[in-house]
């Protein structure tokens, strides 16, 4: 089973590819998809769109986890995260593929066993789990990692 991971954000999205073949989970790509600040919202949801296309075309996964938007004082902040989820979720859903979607909290006791570890300790467990010779930067990878980690034991424990 292939999966694409997650991490989605307007001006940087994070994504894995992780490859499950029985109890071994292995790494095979990973990047961001960064749109430009100057661009309007429309030309920057639409490039995020376009791009992750070209990753579903390129690799192929079976399945796509992504992070779900999280709750933030910040109304706008979560509209802009909410709406770029959307591109992402319409990408995957025109190629048919299943998208599962997951809360950072439940990410993170996935990954290091504490709803609350931060953006470090889970670059750092996701670098030990999946025996990383060092942490995956930016911390947008390591984030999108964790999140196809989590839904891999969901899956396997399941």
């Amino acid at each position: 089973m292939r999966v694409l991971s997650i991490d989605p954000g307007l001006g940087t999205t994070g994504f894995s590819l992780l490859d499950v073949v029985g109890n071994k989970t292995r790494l095979s790509a990973y990047g961001t998809i960064k749109s430009k600040p100057k661009d309007t919202l429309p030309q920057r949801l639409n490039y995020l769109f376009e791009e992750m296309n070209k990753i579903l075309d390129q690799f192929l996964p079976d399945v796509m986890a992504i992070e779900d938007a999280f709750y933030s004082k910040n109304v706008k902040s979560a509209m802009t995260l909410g709406q770029a989820r959307g591109s992402i979720i319409l990408a995957a859903a025109q190629a048919d593929i299943p998208v599962h979607e997951f809360a950072p909290r439940k990410v993170k006791m996935s990954v290091c066993g504490n709803g609350a570890a931060s953006k470090e300790q889970v670059s750092y467990m996701v670098t030990q789990i999946l025996k990383l010779k060092e942490p995956p930067k930016p911390l947008d990878v390591s984030d999108a990692m964790a999140v196809g980690l989590c839904f891999i034991n969901q899956t396997r424990f399941a």
